[in-house]
């Protein structure tokens, strides 16, 4: 057979089937597993053979989807964790040391910043951040003798800055430093990191990968070396994801590239209706020529994805009428749904940052963020063009 394409392999990878030769994966509910005999327990918990033990270690349908994942993200291993969150510092806690330096983008989502801030240095841990437009001057100007990994966000949460992975792949690779992309919003049908230089991709597997706000879930993947450390740090700390949630992803899994074209094509559209409208001063979408980073935007993704954001003119007051007129979108502490979301990042997942710190990162009091979901296109225009009348 010639050589598969990455959605067809996400498509068609399973589960070994059983001797009910089900066509869909059944789902392996259980906390542990059975050995034939004493030897097979005693190298299954030496390492000499892969075979199951519990399920906080591994399971047949977690596996399935981290299968999958590293299909489409072109990686060699993966991890899947309970939450994106503890993706994020899994892959923080079994790759750095007290000593250690991360460099990060600034322009993050809030509870990575609470992360890198907060705990971080509790362990012995240095950070700096950068502007998300900094030059590749600037990016190497910031590289410590102990930095130890850099981390990023593109397109970055809220605010949609596209960072050049290739230009930071290089810097990484020059200076023998770890590579860590989050990719929750491009998702891999839109972007696959590691072929711009990542060693490790992140995701938050609850936004567009579940795509109907079912089930929490995370997932790391990239070089085989690196995610042995993540996974041995995660058997032991506990953040394992659920074989039920694993197996609602999984599936999920199956339709992501035909949900992300329609995302995609519905946000591009709600961006150009909206973009000149009196209401609002600056609209932000990365296929929109308009967009800062466009041309490495147009470089990098297969198209602008489902998020668009735009600041409203009468600031704070005017992004509660906003929020409070709408009709059909649904206000929720979530993105990537079927259903499309408003949310307001300063009063909400961004609030915890200091006034300074939004401002760094371009948060703005009147900022709305919208999940276009998979509703037809101009009923979700006409809700927000209401809402926007009354603002």
């Amino acid at each position: 057979m010639s050589e598969q394409n990455k959605i067809t392999k996400a498509i068609r990878i399973q589960t070994e089937l059983t001797n009910e030769m089900e066509h869909s994966t059944p789902m392996f509910l259980t906390s542990s597993f059975q050995f034939d005999n004493a030897e097979d327990m005693r190298a299954a918990f030496a390492d000499e053979s892969d075979d199951n033990i519990y399920s906080r270690f591994s399971n047949p349908s977690v596996q399935e989807f981290i299968d999958k994942m590293c299909a489409l993200e072109g990686a060699e291993s993966g991890y899947a964790t309970a939450s994106g969150m503890s993706a994020v510092f899994g892959s923080f806690m079994a790759l750095m040391k007290q000593g250690d330096h991360l460099l990060s983008c600034n322009a993050i989502f809030g509870s990575t910043h609470t992360v890198i801030s907060k705990y971080l240095p509790k362990f012995g841990i240095a950070y700096s951040y950068v502007p998300s437009n900094a030059t590749e001057q600037e990016w190497e100007a910031a590289i410590q003798p102990n930095t130890k990994m850099i981390y990023v966000e593109s397109p970055t949460n809220p605010g949609l800055d596209i960072l050049d992975l290739a230009m930071i792949g290089k810097l990484c690779k020059k200076h023998h430093i770890i590579f860590n992309v989050d990719n929750c919003f491009a998702t891999p049908i839109n972007q696959t990191p590691i072929s711009l230089g990542a060693d490790i991709v992140i995701h938050s597997a609850t936004k567009w990968l579940d795509g109907q706000g079912r089930v929490l879930g995370g997932v790391v993947v990239g070089k085989k070396e690196l995610i042995k450390e993540i996974y041995l740090f995660c058997r032991s700390t506990g953040p394992a994801l659920s074989p039920f949630n694993a197996w609602v992803l999984s599936k999920s899994l199956e339709t992501l590239d035909v949900r992300m074209e329609r995302h995609a094509s519905n946000a591009l559209f709600i961006a150009e209706q909206l973009q000149q409208h009196d209401k609002i001063s600056f609209l932000k979408y990365p296929f929109l020529a308009t967009h800062p980073q466009h041309t490495i935007a147009i470089k990098q993704m297969k198209n602008g994805g489902g998020i668009v954001c735009f600041e409203l003119k009468g600031g704070l007051e005017s992004g509660r009428k906003f929020l409070d007129s709408l009709e059909m979108l649904s206000l929720t502490a979530n993105l990537g749904d079927t259903r499309s979301i408003a949310s307001h990042p300063a009063s909400t997942t961004h609030a915890k940052l200091t006034e300074a710190e939004r401002q760094a990162v371009n948060i703005t009091p009147g900022l709305i963020r919208i999940s276009v979901g998979l509703e037809y296109k101009q009923d979700i225009l006409n809700d927000i063009l209401q809402a926007l009348e009354k603002c």
